[in-house]
């Protein structure tokens, strides 16, 4: 059988036959994907060349419903426009880029980020955006200092109310700690140390966020001491040194209330 222009034939493994398609531009060859069609592999493809031939200035929003998957549009369009051929749907700015998840979900990085995502895909999953990373999914956000236990509003926010805006300077970050919040509006500073048991409890109110982390860490090890069998994440403060860690420990005086609760785990009567 004779197979249309930019068309290729292939198996899978059961047997099944389908078509794949590509294009070559500027000495590279890119591929458009699988389709289960020759006709449809060869859309994909004329759409392609119709692109990188026009003189026409396209950009990733002229994208028009067709074959062409809208991945490969924002490759070819980027490709075309700034002569750098990126697999991953990314399109450059003059300072930064736009990651397209779709034609509507768009995502904001600085250059620095740009040899990362140009080999990383993303991926948007209840909420959370994920890449694949050594054979595990990384929630993107800790890349940019952000908890898995973060809340956006409470512990971070982005500066310029955009949420798909991950640059460095719209990022900033309120709270880095288990059980730690900053008082809103307050100067100087003061954190709140908050636990779980039963609902929230305070623990105390401290001058620095590292303070306040260790202070999380002693009362979830009181909780513990004392027959509460939740396991509490302890926080990790890497700029505190072991001997620094338990002098700060030993010293902190935690809410009379709290502690008064912990007695009376101890001495039910």
């Amino acid at each position: 059988m004779k197979l249309l222009p930019g068309v290729f034939q292939a198996q899978k493994k059961n047997g099944e036959i389908y078509f794949r398609s590509s294009v070559t531009f500027r000495g590279r060859h890119i591929s458009l994907g699988s389709f289960s069609s020759q006709e449809e592999a060869h859309s994909a493809y004329c759409a392609a060349s119709r692109l990188l031939k026009s003189e026409t200035f396209f950009l990733p929003d002229d994208y028009q419903s067709c074959e062409l998957p809208f991945s490969k549009w924002v490759v070819l369009t980027n490709f075309k426009n700034n002569r750098l051929y990126i697999k991953t749907p990314i399109y450059l700015q003059s300072n930064y880029f736009e990651y397209y998840l779709s034609e509507e979900d768009v995502l904001l990085f600085d250059v620095d980020d740009l040899f990362y995502y140009s080999n990383h895909s993303i991926m948007r999953r209840g909420g959370h955006l994920f890449v694949a990373d050594y054979g595990m999914q990384v929630n993107i956000a800790s890349r940019y200092g952000i908890k898995n236990f973060a809340v956006v509003g409470r512990d971070y926010r982005f500066v310029n109310g955009n949420d798909h805006d991950y640059r460095y300077a719209n990022i900033e970050i309120l709270n880095s700690y288990h059980g730690v919040s900053r008082k809103a509006e307050v100067y100087p500073p003061v954190y709140v140390t908050k636990i779980h048991v039963n609902g929230d409890r305070i623990v105390g109110r401290y001058a620095t966020d590292t303070e306040a982390a260790v202070a999380y860490n002693k009362a979830a090890e009181m909780l513990q001491a004392a027959g509460i069998p939740i396991r509490y994440t302890s926080n990790y403060i890497p700029e505190l040194s072991a001997q620094e860690y338990r002098k700060m420990y030993d010293h902190l005086v935690l809410e009379t209330r709290f502690r008064e609760f912990i007695s009376s785990l101890s001495d039910p009567s």
